[in-house]
């Protein structure tokens, strides 16, 4: 039996193995070309005034401002999504998010397979062995 504070170890482990991947390289590489880059810097900071503005707005009711800044947001946002630069990183935050959901569901179905096996379950049918002794029998008349 492993205790949670093994499993914890391992996790970590396992971080750090996903962290050494070309996934995570490209991602931080991406992500440093982001924050260099002036335009997209300025973009940005000008996006998160946008918005705060807009949930001012929206907060008091001025509807016609908030319709505005929303249009101004859109603009801004569609200007940063047309930057290739922009581009790779959302691509790397892809990959990286690939990765992350490739190993949960990994380890999900591990987990899922072994209770089924360990108790004597169907993995075909997806059953424990406990459902599968407590199943009604639905065919007792055809094999009597």
């Amino acid at each position: 039996m492993y205790s949670k504070k093994d499993i914890v170890a391992e996790a970590k482990n396992l971080g750090k193995m996903m962290a050494a991947t070309e996934q995570v390289e490209f991602f931080k590489k991406a992500e440093a070309k982001i924050h260099e880059n002036q335009d997209v810097r300025e973009k940005m900071a000008s996006l998160k005034s946008l918005q705060k503005q807009a949930v001012n707005f929206q907060s008091y009711g001025k509807e016609r401002a908030y319709q505005m800044t929303e249009e101004k947001i859109k603009k801004v946002e569609a200007e940063l999504d047309g930057m290739p630069i922009v581009d790779q990183f959302k691509d790397a935050q892809g990959q990286v998010n690939e990765l992350l959901q490739m190993v949960s569901h990994a380890i999900s179905k591990t987990v899922t397979d072994e209770i089924i096996t360990s108790t004597g379950g169907n993995l075909l049918v997806g059953e424990t062995g406990a459902a599968m002794r407590n199943m009604p029998n639905q065919d007792k008349e055809e094999n009597e």
